[in-house]
């Protein structure tokens, strides 16, 4: 087996169970650091002890890269395959070409945009959209106007083939290089502030493909209060997706959280009429809207997007979770923007602002 492919595939199985963030990094690291060596080398390396004691290189991921030298399916990743049992799988899924909500490592999310990119592929989408955060959200490193500008030149860069620079301007080269495979969508994950604005410049909003909107601040605020907020955001031409609505926490390592109150129909209603689409995050620990919001939203003519809401490559493996919960709520595919071809995304996410 391929060492590198398969410390990547524990990382993935990682973040895909929610384990802790830095396991997931560390076989990451790992891949990285013995990704530019050949087969030769890094058996070399391993027999002489060099391995062991380089940089990036831990008691677990020397023994999953041993392993896989020898030809076995290391052990570390049997016991997470045995764990992850059977895949959720539903018809929807396989229609799946896209996911508009996903997190690099500008804002909270683990990896670069790259490495986003070839997970997303390896999902079999055809295209995703890059939504960090906006400035307002400084717990998640939100992107300023400027460092938004700079992440729009890197994800053209991407596309072209070409490889991902960091804040600094280093070039990552090597493995960042190439064809990805996918098409990255530019966006965002815009807080919709406590006055309904979106957290971003309007000029700097109307050059992205996709907008995501979401309310991340005061979501205990008052039934009345937090409907206006969300009215407000919905009717701003830019605004293309209503994210994870109810803000709610079903479970996971930051604990439960109630949903926010506000009148789904008045919501649901004013989407609807101003096309924008209501999210299915299929996050576990998020699972928003729930059941009964959904159906409210399907009964108003909303249209979906079924998103990951992905903070780490594995979590690419979530859309299956969010394709189980539209095909139970029976909405229909074509109502779902993600079943679309990139062309027509991006031609739907537009036409508002023209």
């Amino acid at each position: 087996m391929d060492p590198v492919q398969a410390l990547e595939e524990i990382a993935s199985l990682l973040e895909v169970q929610l384990a802790t963030p830095f396991k997931a990094k560390a076989f990451r690291r790992a891949a990285g650091v013995i990704g530019p060596l050949t087969d030769d080398e890094l058996r070399a390396r391993a027999a002489d002890g060099r391995l062991k004691k380089s940089p990036g290189i831990g008691d677990s991921s020397l023994g999953v890269i041993v392993e896989a030298l020898s030809g076995k399916v290391p052990g570390y990743l049997a016991d997470l395959r045995e764990k992850a049992g059977v895949e959720v799988s539903t018809g929807l899924r396989a229609l799946l070409r896209g996911d508009l909500h996903a997190h690099s490592d500008w804002s909270d999310g683990t990896t670069s945009i790259a490495a986003m990119a070839r997970a997303a592929a390896s999902a079999g989408l055809e295209y995703f959209a890059l939504t960090d955060h906006s400035p307002n959200l400084r717990v998640a490193n939100g992107l300023s106007p400027a460092r938004l500008e700079s992440q729009l030149e890197i994800v053209g860069a991407l596309n072209a083939g070409l490889g991902e620079s960091d804040r600094d301007g280093r070039d990552r080269g090597g493995r960042e290089r190439g064809e990805l495979g996918v098409r990255i969508l530019t966006g965002i994950e815009v807080d919709i502030l406590e006055d309904g604005v979106l957290d971003q410049r309007p000029d700097l909003l109307d050059r992205l493909d996709v907008v995501v909107a979401s309310v991340h601040s005061k979501l205990r605020s008052p039934r009345d209060e937090m409907t206006k907020r969300m009215l407000r955001a919905i009717r701003d031409p830019r605004m293309n997706v209503l994210g994870h609505c109810t803000g709610r926490l079903v479970q996971g390592s930051r604990g439960t959280r109630p949903q926010s109150e506000f009148d789904a129909e008045a919501v649901f209603a004013a989407c609807a009429e101003h096309d924008v689409a209501v999210e299915i995050n299929s996050r576990p620990e998020r699972q928003d809207p729930p059941d009964d919001l959904i159906e409210v939203a399907l009964e108003a003519g909303c249209r979906f997007s079924i998103d990951t809401d992905g903070h780490a490559p594995g979590h690419f493996g979530f859309l299956a979770l969010g394709a189980a919960r539209a095909e139970a709520a029976g909405i229909p595919p074509e109502r779902i923007v993600t079943t679309w071809d990139a062309d027509r995304l991006i031609e739907w996410a537009g036409a508002k602002k023209r």
